[in-house]
C-alpha cells in the first residue's frame, strides 16, 4: 500500500508519520511518499528578488530541511520511501502528487505549525473533501493529559 504522508515540519506531522510506520510494524506492506509543499513566492518576493528560479531553489532547500527528521525516522524503520518537495498551493499540490504517485491512502496531521494552524485546518478539510482515497488524520494528544501531574506538584 502506497501512503502519502505530508510533512510540514511540525511535531504532529512526525506523529502522523510514526502512525504510518506503526501500520508497517503491524504487518501492512507500505511504501511511503513523503511530501513537503512550499508556498509559491509572494508578489513582493518576486518584485524584490527578480529570480524565480533562485526562489524556487530556496523553497525546495527549505522543504528538504523540514523533511530531514522524517527521512531519518523512515530510514530507521527500513521502509521503502520517496521524498518530494513541491512548490504550489497545498491542497492542489497534494492531490496532484497523490494521483501521480498512485497512492492508496493519505496519513496526515490534522493541525500544523503555529501561526498557520487555521490555514492547515483548511488543508485537512480540502483533503477530506477532495482526495479520491481514504485520509487518516492524526490528532495531537489532548494537553490535559500532562496537566494533572503539574497540578499535583503545585499543591505540594
Amino acid at each position: 500500500m502506497k501512503l502519502l504522508v505530508p510533512i510540514d515540519g511540525s511535531e504532529l506531522a512526525l506523529q502522523a508519520l510514526q502512525h504510518a510506520i506503526a501500520l508497517a510494524s503491524a504487518g501492512l506492506e507500505v511504501e511511503l511518499v513523503l511530501v513537503n509543499v512550499q508556498e509559491p513566492a509572494s508578489a513582493y518576493e518576486m518584485l524584490t528578488l527578480h529570480d524565480a528560479e533562485a526562489l524556487a531553489e530556496v523553497a525546495v532547500g527549505a522543504g528538504r530541511d523540514l523533511m530531514a527528521p522524517a527521512v531519518e525516522l523512515v530510514e530507521a524503520a527500513y521502509l521503502p520511501y520517496s521524498e518530494t518537495v513541491v512548490v504550489g498551493d497545498v491542497v492542489p499540490a497534494l492531490l496532484e502528487l497523490l494521483e501521480e504517485e498512485g497512492c492508496d491512502a493519505v496519513v496526515m496531521g490534522s493541525h500544523g505549525m503555529g501561526l498557520v494552524r487555521s490555514a492547515l485546518g483548511s488543508v485537512s478539510r480540502g483533503m477530506l473533501e477532495h482526495a479520491p482515497v481514504p485520509v487518516t488524520f492524526v490528532k495531537a494528544p489532548p494537553e490535559s493529559e500532562s496537566e494533572p501531574e503539574a497540578d499535583a506538584d503545585a499543591d505540594e
